[in-house]
């Protein structure tokens, strides 16, 4: 892959105001252009916000439609692949957890999360693909919150070729730095055991139904090091460049890349030990 300038967005977004979600969407997105982002990911759920309750049914939108529609046009206008969070409507009343990603030459795609914390079985479905993205020949997976605590699902998208993984959040409660300390304790293991980028932000401030966001982003280089990160609890923009040669570093390295030396025999199946 060739260097990558990429925006991580730290965002309010109240429960059912999708049209105030987007015109703040189209913001930080006309802000990270100005940036010179080439990519700018949302928190899970931010046009329509995020919630456990029944309401979040009646919030949930058809993909492809209108509003994907609007995000791939946002897209297309500014030059800069957009990942962008929603509760998507599917058929017979199924509801999805769902993160469109819009590219700029008009194609349109879509992960849907595929591990649901215990709340949201309520009311959503869980996904059952799990896609990479190409935008030239950067490579990336998306995975939306719990997701990033199930590590066989990072290790499946790095043998599958992926620069990086986003994970957007949409994690209340505690504090940024509470918050912070949290994600410290798994997703630089995901970046490190994988040697790629990990990058993960947060909705910020209350939903209208009380639940409260700590806002924060951080990135993780392929050494399982912070890259950078944003405390502040405020909306923003944290802005990191992915680098070609830190992923060399470590994929050219014959101790610290470790996917070459798995033994994937062994893990599928069960091993009693000889007495």
């Amino acid at each position: 892959m060739k260097n990558m300038r990429v925006a991580m967005a730290v965002m309010h977004s109240p429960v059912g105001r999708i049209e105030h979600n987007l015109a703040r969407m189209a913001d930080w997105v006309n802000l990270a252009a100005q940036r010179r982002a080439q990519l700018i990911c949302f928190p899970e759920l931010n046009v329509t916000g995020y919630t456990t309750r029944a309401k979040i049914c009646t919030a949930a939108l058809s993909v492809p439609g209108e509003v994907s529609r609007r995000i791939g046009q946002l897209s297309t206008d500014l030059g800069i692949t957009i990942l962008a969070g929603l509760a998507e409507q599917g058929t017979r009343g199924k509801v999805y957890a769902t993160h469109v990603v819009a590219i700029p030459d008009g194609r349109l795609a879509f992960y849907r999360k595929l591990h649901l914390s215990p709340p949201e079985h309520n009311h959503f479905t869980p996904g059952r693909q799990l896609p990479l993205f190409a935008v030239n020949d950067f490579r990336f997976g998306i995975q939306l919150c719990y997701d990033a605590h199930f590590p066989e699902l990072s290790t499946r998208m790095a043998l599958d070729g992926a620069d990086a993984i986003f994970v957007p959040h949409a994690s209340p409660r505690v504090t940024p730095r509470e918050k912070f300390d949290s994600w410290m304790r798994h997703l630089p293991a995901r970046a490190y055991d994988n040697g790629l980028y990990v990058l993960a932000c947060n909705q910020t401030g209350g939903n209208g139904l009380g639940l409260e966001f700590a806002g924060l982003s951080l990135a993780i280089d392929p050494a399982g090091k912070l890259a950078a990160s944003d405390l502040s609890g405020e909306e923003g923009l944290l802005m990191v460049t992915l680098q070609k040669a830190a992923l060399q570093r470590v994929r050219n390295h014959r101790m610290r890349y470790f996917l070459p030396h798995r033994r994937p025999g062994l893990y599928r199946r069960r091993q009693v030990a000889s007495q």
